[in-house]
């Protein structure tokens, strides 16, 4: 006799995958991640600020399906909402969130008329306010997490934060600010969110304009681990984080090759 139940296809069945959203993604660290994480399996928002068409190529470039690029504009709350409202109707969910959204110029510490108003106000707004709206416009979302631990938020910080030695004094003031609001943020977010701060040394990620190879070359001579750091370095700390050191919260991990030693 032949069997009258129908067979089930699971040709298009898939897992559920993790949804991480990259602030700053479009930026040569963010880029790195984003790919980082998409080979993990997660479906990535690309956040970006004015860089569209590029954190749309970007999207294209990511292995797997189902990532976005969307507009991630940290100093402005209104536009986060708008974010997070993209993120809810396309996925109901986020379980990473990369504040890798920074800015910085380079000003010797000595020079403090050079290091102006707008220059801080910039740097305070994106560095400082900008990762804490866009936990703020994300929290709902990364409550629902069903990931093993929770969800997590990554700062991308500095260990200009703790050494005082930076692009400019202002810069090393706003990590350090990043550090302590993890702190408060993993006790606020706990259990349902970890929060972690991710501190490189002197990365070759075009961050900072003007730091070429020679830069480069001295930062190697004065790191033990004998040269300067690269985005990738960065990247598979945050996906370790994201996906295997999931008893991790309110601390800093320092990525410096030994530098601050």
């Amino acid at each position: 006799m032949k069997s009258s139940r129908k067979k089930v296809s699971h040709k298009n069945v898939q897992p559920e995958r993790g949804v991480a959203l990259v602030t700053g993604g479009a930026g040569s660290m963010g880029t790195t991640i984003c790919g980082a994480l998409a080979k993990e399996g997660m479906r990535v928002v690309v956040g970006y600020n004015r860089s569209a068409d590029k954190a749309k190529a970007i999207v294209k470039s990511l292995p797997g399906e189902g990532h976005l690029a969307l507009a991630a504009p940290v100093t402005d709350s209104a536009g986060l909402t708008a974010m997070a409202a993209e993120i809810a109707a396309r996925y109901g969910v986020c379980d990473v969130l990369v504040n890798c959204a920074g800015v910085t110029r380079f000003v010797p510490h000595n020079d403090l008329v050079a290091l102006d108003d707008a220059l801080i106000d910039n740097i305070l707004s994106t560095n400082v306010r900008g990762p804490f709206a866009t936990v703020r416009a994300m929290r709902s979302l990364m409550e629902k997490s069903k990931q093993t631990g929770g969800a997590v938020v990554i700062n991308i910080s500095s260990i200009a934060g703790v050494t005082a030695m930076g692009s400019n004094v202002i810069y090393c003031a706003s990590k350090a600010a990043v550090d302590n609001m993890t702190k408060s943020l993993a006790r606020a977010l706990a259990p349902k969110i970890r929060v972690v701060s991710v501190s490189p040394g002197a990365v070759d990620s075009g961050f900072v304009p003007g730091r070429g190879a020679e830069f480069a070359n001295k930062v190697a001579t004065t790191t033990p681990l004998g040269r300067i750091g690269l985005p990738h370095d960065v990247a598979a700390t945050v996906e370790a984080l994201a996906t295997t050191l999931r008893f991790v919260t309110g601390t800093r991990i320092v990525v410096d090759g030994g530098r601050h030693l």
